[in-house]
């Protein structure tokens, strides 16, 4: 496999300073009142390890009727709240893309969850990266090709740490293997947050 910085797979280690983490936390916890945590299931109705939400005019959702994405959460039926601004202003700094994201994916990841490999291909257009910001107890990350038989690699992410995933990396198949509870005291309960920044929707926005 080629080296990970040579697959459009990009990290940005501590790229959050501690106050920058504690601040985005707050936002997040925030919304997440108005936006609970919740456990979905997986269309063949398999609970997932992790509890979920979003922010942003579209939030990524499953359940029995598939993947997709939808204005609204599932369980409340309330429209998913506004995306930080910090990570709007993130995504501009790191990606350079013009169209903001209209979507932000929260996975909260407490002791056992994990995330199988998969690819990100629930989008109208592959040509926007996928920026990626993890909070709280450190991950261990594995990152493949576009073909799930194709080799893989792992890298740990540390709360601070940002990735973005485009060019060839943009539709790699990729995961979390564990979490290494308790390396983080950020998250209250402990754990980690994962926030996915994704340009779902067409046009230009």
């Amino acid at each position: 496999m080629a080296p990970l910085s040579q697959t459009g797979f990009r990290l940005l280690p501590a790229a959050l300073s501690a106050e920058a983490q504690t601040a985005l936390l707050g936002e997040v916890l925030a919304r997440a009142e108005r936006a609970p945590f919740y456990r979905p299931v997986t269309p063949g109705g398999k609970p997932m390890s992790v509890e979920m939400t979003n922010f942003g005019p579209l939030g990524w959702v499953t359940d029995a009727r598939g993947y997709r994405y939808q204005s609204f959460h599932p369980e409340t039926a309330e429209p998913w709240p506004d995306i930080p601004p910090a990570l709007l202003d993130l995504w501009a700094a790191v990606t350079g893309a013009s169209p903001p994201p209209d979507a932000c994916l929260v996975n909260l990841y407490r002791e056992g969850a994990r995330m199988g490999l998969h690819q990100d291909k629930d989008e109208a257009d592959f040509a926007h990266p996928v920026l990626s910001v993890s909070l709280g107890d450190t991950a261990v990350f594995r990152l493949g090709g576009v073909s799930r038989r194709d080799p893989t690699a792992s890298v740990r992410l540390a709360s601070g740490d940002v990735c973005l995933l485009a060019g060839p990396a943009r539709l790699a198949h990729h995961g979390i293997d564990r979490v290494l509870s308790g390396s983080s005291r950020l998250i209250p309960g402990g754990g980690r947050i994962n926030l996915t920044l994704r340009r779902a929707g067409p046009g230009q926005g």
